[in-house]
């Protein structure tokens, strides 16, 4: 089982939709998606929340989550989404960094844009390792 970790600075709201997206799209049996952040906020951004709930995504029971060594330990893949120096480096993980905008306080127009864009790139990643 390949455990993707997600983080972004504040964990609600790219991270938290790239994880729902992954473990949408994920064959269970092969690949799971976790999130967190470097300086989590008390909650899911409410824009967030809404949009991906058109989606059929609840994330309203969702709680950002400290990023930690122990939970990056979790996982064989780390992507960065704008936390910078400031995510943990995790020995053996492969690494990416996706220069994804910020969703908080935007219109729905922006962060849908947001969303598909991430929606992409989690297909992309899930073909590409045949986790699908």
């Amino acid at each position: 089982m390949i455990t993707v970790l997600f983080a972004c600075v504040h964990n609600a709201g790219r991270s938290q939709i790239a994880a729902a997206l992954f473990n949408r799209h994920a064959d269970p049996t092969k690949a799971r998606a976790i999130s967190a952040g470097t300086q989590p906020a008390s909650q899911v951004h409410p824009e967030v929340i809404a949009l991906m709930r058109e989606l059929g995504i609840d994330l309203s029971g969702q709680r950002p989550q400290k990023l930690t060594d122990t939970l990056a330990a979790e996982a064989q893949w780390l992507i960065t989404m704008g936390c910078g120096d400031e995510c943990p480096v995790v020995p053996g993980a492969h690494r990416d960094d996706w220069p994804i905008p910020d969703p908080k306080g935007q219109p729905p127009a922006i962060v849908h844009g947001i969303v598909d864009d991430l929606d992409q790139r989690v297909r992309s990643l899930l073909g590409q390792h045949g986790w699908r």
